[in-house]
């Protein structure tokens, strides 16, 4: 394995759509920096993710989505 393949590999998402998910959000710093749009994604919880068990109002933003 290259040293290119390892790099490219750590940059990958576990699956489409994880830039939008809570729990890499969390990790990337988001609520420390951005706490009134972190509201905005939890206020009003209709699912919550089997994973982590965060809360969302939308399913988007999780990795194992289930409705509340």
């Amino acid at each position: 394995m290259h040293e290119q393949d390892v790099i490219m590999s750590k940059d990958e998402m576990p699956h489409e759509g994880h830039e939008k998910h809570l729990c890499y959000l969390h990790g990337e710093g988001f609520l420390k920096d951005n706490i009134e749009e972190w509201k905005k994604l939890v206020s009003d919880g209709q699912y919550f993710c089997g994973g982590c068990g965060r809360v969302a109002n939308s399913s988007e933003n999780l990795c194992d989505p289930q409705k509340l």
